[in-house]
């Protein structure tokens, strides 16, 4: 310290950081505070003046940094010293079962070993890291190998201590999330002070660790459970349950666990938390069932993605009632009107639902699904909220029947429907719904991958009649997007360069994004293989189409039918004017997997479903909604619904998010089966 620093200063500074740091403790990871709020404001008041008069005595580790420290321009890059792995997954107790077979299989032994159940948090996976007792390190977990340095953000995490009840060297692993209650009075300030709130706690939090700045990390509310150690030089441990009480020694806040030798415990545990989660404050997607000793676990070893002595049990799909206030129909880029159920706000599986899609008027029948009805919902694929059945127990008579309009809620067009579709479809190709749905396709991820461009800037730009079709997106000007509300410089040249990146997309992909009716990502493919490029699609009949094995007399119509209308013409010669792509590159060709049928259940860690089908269809499999003798593969993801139990009923193979990666680089013995 300087000579400059009166000693008396430097010892109530030490002595103050000293308390705060102790009552952080008491309050964030015991649960049991012994003073006020207030004398904590005054000491941490005092500790900032003192240290803004004195720079000297500055420390990273400071109760102060819980605040937030400069501002950073980019996170750098950490490569972990272990990789973190992700968890194989377990559905039902006939899952865990095989689970246990496997480990005392591989163990040989007839016994089971102990084993550690702990609540599996919905947040974000992280590694902190401790030298001599004070922390230096806090990243994310990235793509399992390197991660991203975000320790500024860290520090300001109340539950995560700056320095350890011991001087010891540790690294640990553990989760961050969002309490409930708090994230939910944190959107309410937010709807308050008109900013869009966070959809669920979980991207609440992963959202704010990534702040660059990281004093907008501070005033979020999160919170830290440990639940592993990578590493330790403060002596070796035989137990997970150990090292769990040892991190709680040395001031950790840890995860909950349950410590049994009984696999009947184990699933009675994990299915008692299936209904209890909601007592928790916090979100839990699953529970986690380990082996105990570590000498066992050293013997087990691990798969290239996942520990072969843990496993995740995850949790069914949850449902919940709502009332449906009203049914809207909107209109989509090909003229098809789509009823919508207006909900009651409920929260599912930690967002917010408020809408779900009826699909079409039939489905509306079937269903019977009113204005007034309490319903029941769930998301279906864990992703996209469905009306699973309405409770007619509960009418009133009060509810009110739905119709399906005969005229264009937009446009006021009229409104038809074929005898052999259930859709209504809006007659009017001009239509300005119909306009703006084409281009969001056009720029969607699975098509032309646009980044930039959404909903809103979309809507700005056709108001400000900057274009009138997609390929108007690829003449725009700097000066012009700078001319639109809340578009500054930077913003105008990033959105430039993402139109211009897209030039260097797949030409399957562009088939796919000119939004041809009936022609899907798969088809698009089927079509670009067999004819090479542009020209060849635009001169074909009908019957050179339907040579391509999928490809009926519809889709065949539809393709001819498009390209024949003059106003397609007029915009494809202007995305071919701009520079796209006009033919299939030899190194797009890739067909091993031509022939086999896919079927998707369940969410992928690594994969949309549409990347995942993209994935399939690319190279020449095919992907289907449901599980039939001619299945070939069933990829399950976690949360399958009832395609598992099919699968398993057909002798289907099925594979994990491992064994799919594997099939798509073209590895492994599954495609000799």
């Amino acid at each position: 310290m300087s000579e400059d620093i009166p000693p008396e200063i430097e010892k109530r500074v030490e002595e103050l950081r000293e308390e705060l740091l102790y009552h952080q403790h008491r309050y964030h990871v015991l649960d049991d505070p012994v003073i006020s709020d207030a004398e904590y404001d005054e000491m941490m008041q005092e500790l900032k003046e003192l240290e803004e008069d004195f720079p000297e005595l500055k420390d990273p580790n400071s109760p102060t940094r819980r605040v937030g420290g400069e501002p950073l321009d980019k996170f750098e890059k950490v490569e972990h010293s272990q990789t973190m792995l992700s968890l194989d997954n377990a559905f039902d107790a006939e899952d865990v079962r095989h689970f246990d077979d496997r480990i005392r299989r591989l163990l040989n032994t007839k016994e089971s070993p102990k084993y550690i159940v702990e609540h599996k948090i919905d947040g974000l996976a992280v590694i902190v890291r401790y030298e001599a007792g004070e922390l230096s390190l806090g990243a994310t977990r990235g793509d399992g190998e390197v991660g991203e340095d975000v320790t500024e953000n860290i520090r300001t995490i109340p539950s995560v201590p700056l320095q350890l009840q011991k001087p010891v060297d540790i690294e640990v692993r553990g989760e961050v999330f969002m309490p409930r209650d708090q994230f939910a009075e944190m959107n309410r300030r937010r709807l308050e002070e008109g900013e869009k709130p966070f959809a669920n706690p979980r991207n609440a939090a992963a959202g704010s660790i990534r702040q660059l700045d990281p004093s907008v990390a501070a005033r979020r509310p999160l919170a830290f459970l440990a639940y592993s150690t990578v590493r330790t030089e403060d002596g070796e441990f035989d137990s997970h349950h150990r090292t769990m009480e040892y991190m709680k020694e040395l001031g950790l806040k840890i995860n909950r666990y349950w410590r049994t030798s009984s696999l009947q415990e184990v699933i009675d545990i994990c299915q008692e938390w299936v209904e209890r989660r909601e007592e928790l404050d916090y979100e839990i997607d699953g529970m986690v069932i380990k082996v105990d000793e570590l000498a066992l676990r050293e013997e087990l070893g691990a798969t290239s993605s996942s520990p072969r002595w843990a496993v995740a049990y995850k949790f069914p799909a949850q449902q919940k009632t709502t009332e449906v206030l009203d049914i809207e129909v909107t209109v989509g880029r090909t003229g098809a009107l789509t009823p919508n159920a207006l909900l009651k706000p409920v929260e599912v599986d930690g967002s917010t639902v408020s809408r779900a899609t009826l699909h079409n008027e039939d489905e509306v029948k079937k269903k019977d699904v009113r204005i007034g009805d309490t319903v029941l919902i769930q998301k279906a694929g864990d992703i996209i909220p469905e009306i699973v059945r309405v409770i007619k127990e509960e009418r009133s008579g009060d509810e009110e029947k739905f119709q399906m309009p005969d005229s264009c809620p937009v446009c006021g067009s009229q409104a038809i429907r074929d005898q052999d579709e259930a859709v209504w479809r809006c007659t009017n190709a001009a239509c300005p719904a119909q306009v703006r749905e084409s281009i969001l396709h056009f720029v969607s991820r699975e098509a032309m991958n646009i980044e930039g461009i959404g909903p809103s800037l979309i809507d700005r730009m056709l108001d400000a009649d900057l274009i009138k079709d997609y390929a108007d997106l690829y003449y725009l000007q700097r000066e012009e997007l700078m001319g639109l509300e809340r578009i500054a410089e930077k913003s105008a040249a990033n959105i430039l360069q993402a139109v211009e990146e897209s030039k260097n997309r797949r030409f399957d992909r562009l088939l796919y994004a000119l939004g041809i009716r009936h022609v899907g990502s798969r088809t698009a493919v089927l079509i670009c293989e067999h004819f090479r490029t542009l020209d060849n699609i635009r001169s074909a009949g009908q019957e050179d189409l339907q040579e391509i094995d999928e490809v009926g007399p519809v889709i065949a119509r539809s393709v001819v039918n498009f390209f024949q209308r003059d106003k397609n013409k007029e915009i494809i010669d202007k995305l071919l004017e701009a520079g796209l792509p006009t033919a299939l590159k030899s190194e797009e060709a890739d067909d091993h997997l031509r022939n086999l049928r896919f079927v998707l259940t369940g969410r992928l860690e690594g994969f949309t479903r549409q990347e995942a089908t993209e994935a399939i269809e690319k190279r020449g499999g095919r992907v289907t909604s449901s599980v039939s003798g001619q299945t070939d593969f069933l990829i399950r993801g976690e949360n399958p619904g009832s395609k598992l139990q099919s699968a398993r009923e057909e002798n289907v193979t099925i594979l994990n998010e491992e064994d799919f990666v594997n099939i798509i680089q073209g590895k492994g013995d599954y495609l000799d089966r």
